[in-house]
């Protein structure tokens, strides 16, 4: 095995830490599971997460909201009253 050094936030040591207890494992082997599991995945090709995103383009509509994107300051104050 290759020695490597991580860094993780403090929830996901928490959680690591967690499921390892849970599992009665180290938290070594729970991210190697976890990196062997996310590797057997296939990466989506960058054309199709294109297609997907342009596929969401004018599929919502604004309704009540209408000029979020150019009155947000109006709208995050509302938001916060």
């Amino acid at each position: 095995m290759v020695r490597t050094q991580v860094q993780f936030t403090t929830a996901q040591v928490k959680r690591l830490r967690a499921t390892a207890r849970a599992q009665e494992v180290s938290v070594a082997e729970v991210v190697r599971r976890c990196v062997d599991s996310s590797l057997r995945q296939p990466l989506p090709k960058r054309a199709d997460l294109y297609a997907r995103a342009a596929g969401l383009v004018g599929a919502f509509r604004a309704g009540e909201k209408a000029g979020l994107s150019t009155r947000h300051d109006e709208r995050l104050v509302d938001a916060f009253r």
